[in-house]
């Protein structure tokens, strides 16, 4: 188990609003995953300054913890065919927004302007799509995880990997978003959007 130093607590702290934590993690290189995964704590995201979607929405679920909000993450399912999606969620005035670790100019920040978790989730729909074939994908999401849940594991500044949050992601239950006629009908994005999800933060 590591700690975190007052240094990295001052800096962090430092981070106020969503809006900062978002632009703080955007400044960390994004790191594709290969032939070595890895599912690294917060304060080893900080350290080692690289991240991936989970690894970002647990640290920023750190952070703003740190800030007063509640640690708070979201799951959302794709089709086998496509990546999962994790953010970190918090509430401002009642209303829901999300922090997002990305590489593209899609599924990123949105503003704590959505009345339900639900209507979060759904800002992301038509961005998420296959590049190659451009079919939505889409389909379930989970209600928001308290990660004070894992405080007596140290989620937040384990040295090990914390994969167990990950396998808790794929046990819980998850909301459908479509019905079976509406998969049938969905339409694919158009070759504009997919132009669009070939522009990439950080080199590949």
């Amino acid at each position: 188990m590591s700690v975190w130093t007052k240094a990295e607590l001052k800096q962090l702290k430092s981070l106020k609003t969503p809006a900062r934590i978002q632009d703080f993690i955007n400044d960390i290189p994004y790191r594709v995953q290969g032939d070595n995964e890895t599912c690294l704590s917060p304060v080893r995201v900080l350290r080692e300054r690289k991240t991936q979607c989970i690894e970002g929405a647990m640290f920023a679920a750190a952070v703003l913890r740190m800030n007063g909000f509640k640690p708070l993450i979201v799951d959302m399912e794709s089709t086998k065919h496509d990546l999962d999606h994790v953010i970190a969620v918090f509430q401002i005035d009642q209303c829901w927004g999300a922090i997002s670790k990305t590489n593209h100019g899609v599924l990123r920040y949105r503003e704590p302007i959505y009345q339900s978790i639900r209507e979060l989730v759904m800002s992301y729909f038509h961005e998420y799509f296959l590049q190659g074939n451009r079919v939505k994908t889409l389909r379930t999401f989970s209600k928001p995880v308290d990660l004070s849940r894992f405080d007596k594991r140290d989620w937040e500044t384990s040295g090990e990997d914390i994969w167990y949050i990950a396998e808790y992601l794929l046990e819980i239950p998850h909301e459908k978003i479509l019905t079976p006629k509406q998969i049938r009908r969905l339409r694919k994005a158009d070759p504009i959007e997919a132009k669009m999800t070939e522009f990439a933060e950080w080199p590949e």
